[in-house]
């Protein structure tokens, strides 16, 4: 069962940190099963709820999954390995489409809405007692939600996975199952076990989630859903208004489900927001952040969401880092009241380049998916050795493994900083690597 790595320890937190040992350094490999309580608990000669607090405190750390009867094993990605380390070396000369970034010329300038948030800073300092959320963001946002009509109190946080986290931590419990979208967020994903959460997978097309596949999530248990409404990451899949009714549909019958949408493409993207709130759930939240739009270091987010959930979020908030600093809020808010224009222009630019590659694509008869965001996602038979090859052309794509946990295999291309000629060159060379059979698996 676990071969030549012996447990040891006689205290819970011994035990946990024996084991934890063990995974980090590779002697116990992803999916290894533990003994059972009882099983280890004479073997070390302690009591079973001694072994019990020790699987708890692995549970919770996201180390470990544990199922009843069927026993408790490592888990197949533990939250100490995020995704994000399975990175391909990136060789000098090589276009390295693997990032998820934005393109820098098309971020605003933070000059001017850095001066006049530090001006309003000066006239009136943020003092121990002071607001937590700046007026001017709080007016903005409360605006931007009930154009959509999303009405509710509103809070403020470190970026869009910091408010899901937070989100999560107010209703749920480790062991706790979560919809999530598959292929879907790697860091969302890394997160779940983390909080000692289980992730459900639920597939997708370019529209958003299926909505059989939701409901058989919510068959399972799932007291959470995440869902992203626009310019979703890998896919680029954007929820269409007869999607979100049909999910909508689906959530109605689940009111004790929590429903949270993450809304990252807000003010870089022209297709329109189709919510799902109000269908069901009565607890939600829908979060919009800057870091796609505004650049990635301005960890600044806005949820609304019903009184409870944004209550929870806000007190929570509170009792830790107290509040987001308000240097960063009234930059935000600065750019949001002056970047309007532009955003329509940016969210213009990634379309244009975007749909180029997916043009190329096509053109070669190579199924691909992005109608919106930053991302293409391209099914392949075999990530590693088309992976491989590309490295061998020059171009560097993000492996689907750090997306996927159910779903077939496939790589993520940002074409955030793509020119149409580039587009055409890597269409070519994919379709080499491909072969004349084109494209892989399907995205469902």
């Amino acid at each position: 069962m676990l071969g030549d790595y012996p447990l040891k320890g006689r205290r819970a937190s011994e035990i946990a940190a024996h084991i934890e040992q063990g995974v980090s350094s590779g002697q116990l490999a992803p999916g290894t099963a533990l003994p059972p309580l009882r099983d280890l608990a004479a073997e070390l000669g302690v009591n079973p709820n001694t072994v019990a607090a020790a699987y708890r405190l692995l549970r919770d750390r996201g180390v470990i999954e544990t199922a009843g009867r069927k026993g408790s094993r490592i888990l197949p990605r533990p939250a100490l390995t995020p995704r994000d380390l399975i990175r391909i070396p990136v060789p000098a000369q090589a276009s390295d489409l693997s990032t998820g970034n934005p393109d820098p010329a098309l971020l605003p300038d933070l000059g001017p809405a850095l001066a006049a948030a530090a001006e309003a800073l000066r006239a009136e300092p943020v003092l121990y007692g002071h607001p937590r959320i700046d007026a001017g963001l709080l007016d903005l946002a409360r605006t931007s939600f009930e154009a959509d009509g999303l009405h509710g109190p509103i809070a403020v946080a470190s970026g869009a996975l910091d408010t899901v986290e937070r989100a999560l931590g107010a209703w749920l419990r480790p062991g706790d199952a979560v919809a999530v979208e598959d292929p879907g967020w790697g860091s969302l994903l890394d997160l779940l076990p983390a909080m000692g959460l289980r992730p459900e997978p639920v597939r997708l097309d370019d529209q958003g989630l299926l909505p059989d596949s939701l409901a058989a999530a919510l068959a399972e248990g799932a007291r959470a859903v995440v869902v992203t409404s626009r310019a979703q990451n890998p896919t680029g899949a954007a929820l269409t208004a007869r999607r979100a009714a049909a999910l909508r549909a689906v959530l109605a019958g689940h009111p004790g489900v929590l429903l949270i949408e993450d809304d990252h493409g807000h003010g870089m993207v022209d297709q329109p927001y189709h919510p799902l709130v109000g269908a069901g759930p009565r607890h939600w939240a829908v979060v919009r952040s800057a870091a796609k739009a505004y650049g990635p270091d301005l960890r600044v987010s806005v949820m609304v969401g019903d009184e409870e959930t944004v209550g929870r979020v806000a007190g929570r908030l509170r009792l830790g880092a107290g509040w987001v600093s308000h240097l960063l809020q009234r930059t935000v808010a600065e750019l949001w009241r002056t970047d309007a224009a532009p955003a329509a222009s940016v969210a213009a630019a990634y379309r244009t380049r975007r749909e180029a590659l997916l043009g190329e694509l096509a053109a070669r008869g190579i199924e691909a998916h992005g109608v919106s965001g930053l991302n293409v996602w391209v099914p392949v038979p075999d990530e590693t050795s088309a992976l491989a090859a590309l490295v061998q052309r020059g171009w560097v794509a993000a492996p689907g493994a750090r997306y996927r946990i159910q779903s077939p295999p496939g790589l993520r291309f940002t074409a955030a900083r793509l020119e149409a000629a580039d587009a055409r060159r890597l269409a070519e060379d994919l379709a080499e690597v491909l072969g004349s059979g084109g494209g892989g698996s399907r995205l469902v």
